[in-house]
């Protein structure tokens, strides 16, 4: 630390220059923490690198030789060492490229200028340097390099050997005879033209000789005309005078234009080269721009492919790469929809598809991207690799509003809407001759995707649809007025009227082949449909299967069913759904998945849960849902059959229902979809409303209802816990939820209006329709 002491007079002109970069900031008055047993004032500073302390040290020293040599006291001193004390709120202090010390004034002058130093580390200045090197040499060089090398390949063999060498590598014995053929076709040709281009001068010479004598002769074939038809022996030079004129302009113009042509020929051909190297070449990391850095990790090129297949450390593939294999791209690397890129290569000897997905994390981190956001899976083509690389955080991103949510109708034969694909695209699926099973662990999303193909069915108004749900869930009272058949529960009843119904499709399959027989036609289409009643399109769901088909007493005759509709029922346009928790045999018989169009699975833990929904082998060929992040990818499903792809990662799209308010998106929809039905339509909810007609003479509902309001208006879904503590053993009020509720209030004359997706039930208004009712009844 230094002090400068008062009382010193004007400074020297003999001060030794400064040097650059020495920072420094004036002593200013700090009464902080003195060292232990030291005295003395406190002087602020910055700690200085070694260079800068050598400097200080002799600045210093040459201010004391100057000072005892003119007889004065020195302006500076060196004191004893004192301890170091860091001010911990003192501002940062820049470096500065200039700092001069003034003795003899009794105080420090410090004058700070910014230097080369910043400007030169300053980023805008690194940034115009990359430009220029960018653009000035890296990519001229490029251009040239790329130049060279097409001339060079265009003259040689090594573009056809080294096509000859990577088929060597793969295995490709076809590939590799044709690349042989290609290669001696080539060089024969190459000869040929060399053997052309020696005899070329001599032909050359001898077509003008005969082009100009030709011309020679036409031209005073003109003149003699001309000289006959003016009568003058003048015309006959005259053409020969017009081409001598017109060939000396000509040169007179090419000299004109020769010397500015000359000059811009350099400048164009630099342009072209750094044309071609822009759009050819790989611009190194030191020399790319920001937002090419920025976007190193996110584009996918075929270098990066290359070089992630290199670092995955499959021995094999490796030793591929050492002895000369290069990777051939099928489909380079393309941007799909903005949503992300896909391609297809090619494999060495040895090295199979599923060897590249089992190192999937690997090569998702080799191509900056997260595990779910890249798929490698078996192309068509054999010794190929299907591989979708998605945008980063792509996969976070929830799926769009459901396209028919407010209107619009369906069309089942052209496709109900499931979801949106990676790749950004709306999944849609045509369900008559297209059985689904939905599979996967608890809360992922499989009764929200039963949901969405139930609802996109039920706005066909020739759809017939059938529901059995082997739950004390409501998931599908909100479509209750839609359903021709609709049973839910956890006891025997059920599972009783499932199988009924399994018995009733299948005599259906057979009543309408023998129509499809009478009429002449292959399979049902909407045309046939709309004509003839009975062979109107017929989904039926079996939601939480397991239960049906692990049931004891019915369990195997309903499989069996279950097989055999769907083996006769696809030209029927009948169409059966299935969703489960387990892939077990007794869960969902084997034969079922084998037989379905359309398999969705959502996250599972096993490759045994994996291929039990989706079909074996799907796991060693790539296809993963044991990928799917459980809680975390909840909607997001892997699904097979449904477009020509091999497997799809399907966003579905979500129908909102709220089990604490009842609310249900699905309600407004299935009103709409009961206006699109013809009047006496079969198609509704008739086989319910008499059962809950049957269940309803026992209590009268809206007096019930009446009865558990107080004088304050009820969210709709608290009344049914209201009612079951009223009447327990009342069946309706033991499995009633808040949206079934509310339909039957409907029923009634009762109409529960929507506030802020909150469906709360007035008593008032519901002790209104029991007086109403009563004069009704006395007027009768």
């Amino acid at each position: 630390m230094t002090e400068h002491r008062p009382g010193s007079s004007d400074p020297r002109s003999d001060d030794p220059p400064t040097l650059p970069n020495v920072p420094a900031i004036p002593a200013l008055p700090w009464s902080g923490q003195h060292g232990a047993g030291q005295d003395g004032p406190v002087v602020e500073g910055v700690l200085l690198s070694d260079l800068e302390s050598e400097y200080v040290a002799r600045h210093m020293q040459h201010q004391r030789q100057t000072a005892s040599h003119d007889g004065e006291q020195a302006a500076v001193e060196v004191r004893r060492p004192a301890p170091v004390v860091r001010r911990p709120d003192v501002a940062p202090v820049l470096p500065k490229a200039v700092s001069a010390v003034r003795r003899r004034t009794g105080r420090a002058t410090v004058y700070v200028v910014t230097g080369v130093r910043v400007a030169a580390t300053h980023e805008r200045t690194r940034a115009t340097l990359r430009w220029a090197i960018r653009n000035g040499i890296v990519y001229i060089a490029t251009g040239v390099w790329v130049v060279v090398r097409r001339v060079w390949e265009a003259h040689t063999q090594s573009r056809y050997e080294r096509m000859m060498r990577q088929a060597e590598l793969a295995g490709d014995i076809q590939r590799l005879i044709d690349w042989e053929q290609r290669s001696e076709r080539a060089r024969a040709m190459r000869h040929k033209r060399r053997m052309d281009c020696i005899a070329a001068p001599f032909a050359l010479a001898k077509a003008v000789a005969v082009a100009a004598m030709t011309v020679a002769g036409m031209l005073l074939a003109l003149g003699i005309t001309l000289a006959v038809g003016y009568r003058d022996i003048a015309w006959v030079l005259a053409p020969l005078h017009a081409v001598v004129d017109l060939i000396a302009w000509v040169v007179w113009l090419v000299t004109v234009v020769w010397l500015p042509l000359l000059l811009a020929v350099p400048w164009l051909a630099l342009a072209a080269l750094w044309q071609l190297g822009r759009t050819h070449g790989t611009v190194p990391a030191w020399a790319a721009s920001t937002r090419l850095r920025d976007q190193e990790g996110v584009i996918v090129t075929p270098g990066g492919v290359a070089t992630a297949l290199a670092h995955l450390g499959i021995g094999k593939l490796n030793e591929a790469i050492k002895k000369g294999w290069e990777v051939e791209f099928l489909t380079p690397p393309v941007r799909v929809n903005n949503c992300g890129y896909h391609a297809a290569f090619s494999l060495p000897m040895g090295i199979t598809p599923d060897m590249i997905a089992d190192r999937r994390d690997v090569l998702a981190r080799n191509l900056n991207r997260a595990p779910l956001e890249v798929w490698p899976t078996a192309a068509e083509r054999a010794g190929y690799v299907d591989l979708w690389v998605a945008d980063p955080g792509s996969t976070e991103r929830p799926a769009p509003p459901y396209p028919l949510l407010h209107d619009g109708k369906a069309d089942v034969f052209a496709g109900v809407p499931f979801g949106v694909s990676q790749r950004g695209d709306v999944i849609i699926v045509v369900l008559p001759g297209g059985n689904l099973v939905f599979g996967g662990l608890m809360g992922q999303g499989k009764s929200n995707a039963a949901r969405v193909v139930i609802l996109g069915a039920a706005l066909d108004p020739l759809c017939e649809l059938w529901v059995f749900v082997f739950a004390n869930n409501g998931d599908f009272d909100a479509y209750r007025p839609r359903l021709a058949r609709y049973d839910r529960g956890i006891d025997d009843t059920v599972a009783a009227a499932a199988l009924r119904a399994l018995r009733d499709l299948y005599e259906k399959v057979a009543q309408r082949e023998a129509r499809l027989a009478e009429l002449g036609a292959k399979k049902v289409t909407r045309t046939l449909a709309e004509k003839h009643p009975e062979l109107r399109p017929l989904t039926a769901l079996f939601s939480e299967c397991h239960e049906l088909f692990g049931h004891e007493q019915f369990g195997k005759e309903a499989a069996d069913l279950a097989v055999q509709t769907m083996r006769r029922g696809r030209k029927t346009a009948i169409t059966l759904a299935f969703d489960t928790q387990s892939s077990r045999a007794d869960a969902i018989p084997p034969k079922i998945v084998e037989l379905v169009k359309v398999n969705a699975c959502f996250a599972v833990k096993s490759w045994r849960s994996n291929d039990g929904f989706l079909g074996d082998g799907s796991f060693q060929a790539g296809i993963r849902a044991t990928e799917l992040r459980p809680g975390k990818d909840v909607g997001t499903s892997l699904l097979t059959g449904a477009t020509d792809e091999r497997f799809e990662i399907l966003k579905w799209f979500y129908i909102e229902a709220d089990d604490d308010t009842g609310y249900d998106a699905a309600a407004e929809v299935i009103e709409r979809a009961m206006t699109y039905l013809e009047p006496g339509s079969t198609h509704a909810g008739t086989a319910i409303a008499v059962t809950d007609t049957e269940t309803q003479t026992e209590r009268d509902i809206i007096a019930d209802v009446a009865a558990v309001l107080g004088d304050a208006k009820v969210n709709v879904a608290d009344v049914p816990p209201r009612l079951r503590k009223l009447a327990p053993d009342h069946p309706l009020y033991r499995s009633m939820s808040g949206v079934q509720l509310r339909t039957i209030l409907a029923e009634h004359g009762v109409k529960v209006p929507s506030t802020g997706r909150r469906y709360p039930v007035d008593p008032a208004v519901i002790r209104a329709r029991l007086v109403e009712r009563s004069v009704q009844r006395e007027g009768e």
